[in-house]
């Protein structure tokens, strides 16, 4: 199942698209205007059958937006992403030169990392998935 993960905020929203397998062929970080249009040609290209919506700020107002594209859309605990998304990100593009040497707990990305965000929160509502599946 190819799942689209949504980390809304008030002014940047994080997407990634979740491929079974564990791959994420799409991140970005989006403006508020124009995210349905954006949502929309993503839901074509990938061919996403599920949306997963952080439960933080803005998030109800978000997923009122994604009823209308007509695919299922789900609250998802984002609870500790930001943590994790920190994390995800230096596994991604390790540290070089002298930041290298710092602990990584110690770093902060050089750049927004909100899609990385929605890429956590696209796994977590798979694990959902998975665990309403096997009951």
């Amino acid at each position: 199942m190819t799942l689209l993960g949504v980390d809304p905020g008030s002014r940047k929203i994080g997407i990634a698209v979740l491929r079974d397998g564990g791959e994420v062929p799409y991140r970005a970080i989006l403006r508020p205007e124009g995210l349905l249009e954006e949502i929309r040609t993503l839901v074509e290209r990938y061919g996403i059958e599920a949306i997963a919506v952080g439960g933080g700020t803005r998030g109800g107002e978000i997923i009122e937006q994604l009823a209308t594209l007509g695919l299922p859309c789900e609250r998802v605990d984002e609870t500790s992403t930001t943590l994790e998304a920190r994390k995800l990100y230096f596994e991604s593009y390790p540290p070089r030169g002298w930041r290298r040497l710092v602990p990584r707990g110690m770093l902060t990305p050089p750049q927004p990392i909100d899609d990385f965000a929605a890429e956590l929160i696209a796994r977590r509502f798979e694990r959902k998935l998975q665990e309403r599946s096997a009951r």
